[in-house]
């Protein structure tokens, strides 16, 4: 277990010390499920009352609030960035250095970067390119002519399908596919003629894919994934769809074919987004929405109905069968009184 004395945290996070430097640190936790030897952090007033009764051994608090905690603080004007710097030094390294392992396949002609780990039963394909400091598990498939960028770390289980572009320093979590067919089919009466998907995956650097995401290859055009895009998992991303720079996708969301992402966008958790449709730059979209529309302005939209009890919302989804006959009568009698 790595641990550190509270000096050496504050130098390594770049932050001030308020407190013991000789106190030593083993691990993170909550407000309230610190204990000694913990490191815990406060940024949210909701977590006030834990914030005073906590026992951690120090806390990551902003200057505003450092008053509210009488024990040894780590000063910081982020205090949840600084949290997320932190976290990294706790982290267990999953990672191993194994080199290459006996039972993977690599085609002589695939080009291997130098110090990369391929794990037991890896396929790497004729023409594909694995960079220097690349980390892929056990059980994965590089498909032919795909290329993964420096430093980058795929787990176990993962799908690279031939001619995909990966960046550098992505995180592709297990189970994840990437470059499978995307779902196009041209329909003649009643039987449905499957389109040969022509086009790749093209993924840009420091973007994080989690478990058991599909990203579909492209139609004719490239699906595109910018520069740090994190998405999470469960997520299935259709063939050319764009996705902008530094947007977040969360869990179950699904992006139709076509559509298009702007940067810095945050798609929360089960949000469906249809076909060819465009979202701008900087717009958030809550959980559960449909986004049915193209989005023109930056902000926050929702759709769909918020939780109440059955009996309530079985009344209220009969009024709003209602609304059209409803809002006919009232222009009526508007325009005849």
């Amino acid at each position: 277990m790595r641990s550190y004395d509270l000096a050496s945290l504050a130098e390594l996070l770049q932050v001030k010390l308020d407190g013991d430097a000789t106190i030593k640190i083993s691990g993170l936790a909550t407000l309230a499920n610190a204990n000694e030897g913990d490191l815990s952090f406060y940024h949210n007033p909701l977590y006030f009352n834990d914030l005073l009764k906590s026992r951690a051994s120090a806390v990551i608090i902003s200057p505003q609030q450092a008053d509210n905690f009488p024990g040894n603080k780590l000063i910081a004007e982020q205090p949840y960035i600084c949290y997320a710097r932190a976290s990294h030094l706790f982290a267990v390294n999953t990672q191993e250095n194994y080199g290459l392992a006996e039972s993977a396949h690599i085609h002589p002609q695939a080009r291997l970067g130098e110090k990369i780990n391929i794990g037991n039963n890896t396929v790497v394909e004729a023409g594909a390119s694995i960079a220097d400091g690349v980390s892929i598990g056990a059980n994965c498939v590089i498909g032919r002519n795909a290329s993964i960028g420096k430093d980058s770390r795929l787990d176990h289980n993962v799908c690279i399908a031939h001619d995909v572009v990966v960046g550098q320093r992505a995180h592709i979590y297990s189970s994840v596919v990437i470059g499978s067919d995307g779902f196009g089919f041209a329909k003649e009466g009643e039987k449905y003629h499957k389109i040969a998907q022509l086009g790749s995956v093209l993924i840009g650097d420091d973007v994080e894919v989690g478990a058991n995401t599909c990203i579909d290859r492209g139609a004719l055009d490239d699906t595109r994934i910018g520069d740090g895009v994190k998405i999470d998992n469960q997520v299935q991303i259709a063939h050319n769809v764009e996705i902008g720079d530094n947007t977040v996708i969360c869990g179950c969301s699904a992006v139709a074919g076509s559509a298009r992402i702007g940067k810095n966008c945050v798609i929360a958790g089960g949000v469906g987004i249809i076909n060819h449709v465009e979202i701008t730059d900087n717009v958030t979209v809550t959980a559960m929405s449909l986004v049915n529309q193209s989005i023109t302005r930056p902000g926050s939209y929702s759709s769909g109905t918020g939780l109440s009890n059955t009996r309530e919302w079985k009344k209220n989804i009969v009024r709003f069968r209602q609304l059209d006959s409803m809002a006919k009568s009232i222009k009526k009698y508007l325009t005849t009184k």
